[in-house]
């Protein structure tokens, strides 16, 4: 089962190794990890998908408590946050197939950020469903390259994190 886990950290140097080798040390794989800064410089939003079908996450977010540079912590349950990441995708787009690859950019409200000759490359941002559909669409066009950020999220309406 896929957990969320949103860490607000010090921003300092170390934090991310210290955090990360937590997970490791466990045997919890990281699936995505995204780190940024928030509206306070010297504070990072750390968020966490890990997939942990045979443990309890419990374990980890006590030992994540106790690490000096973490200011809050929480599980992000799915229907109470809003998620969202972002994709930038080189797709082959000769003149006979360009017409078609915008028009599924359309569709997934999708923005054309490159164009050359014969390739573009589109920026994508929403759920891991929506990335997943539009990477599906696109794949007998030919994707040259495909970035993928990881996962964000935030909890929905006036709920703050809480520790």
């Amino acid at each position: 089962m896929k957990h969320i886990v949103s860490a607000l950290v010090e921003n300092k140097p170390g934090v991310l190794v210290r955090i990360a080798g937590l997970f490791s040390r466990r045997g919890f794989n990281i699936e995505s990890l995204a780190v940024g800064p928030t509206e306070h410089p010297e504070i990072s939003r750390m968020t966490i998908v890990v997939d942990v079908a045979d443990q309890p996450l419990e374990q980890v977010t006590k030992q994540l408590h106790k690490l000096i540079n973490v200011i809050k912590l929480s599980e992000l349950r799915m229907d109470e946050s809003v998620q969202r990441e972002l994709v930038m995708i080189k797709i082959k787009a000769p003149a006979a197939k360009r017409a078609e690859i915008i028009e599924i950019a359309d569709i997934f409200r999708a923005n054309i950020v490159d164009v050359s000759r014969d390739m573009i490359v589109l920026e994508v941002t929403g759920t891991e469903s929506k990335i997943d559909a539009i990477e599906n669409l696109l794949i007998p066009y030919g994707i040259i390259e495909f970035a993928r950020t990881g996962k964000i999220a935030l909890a929905r309406g006036s709920k703050e994190t809480e520790q």
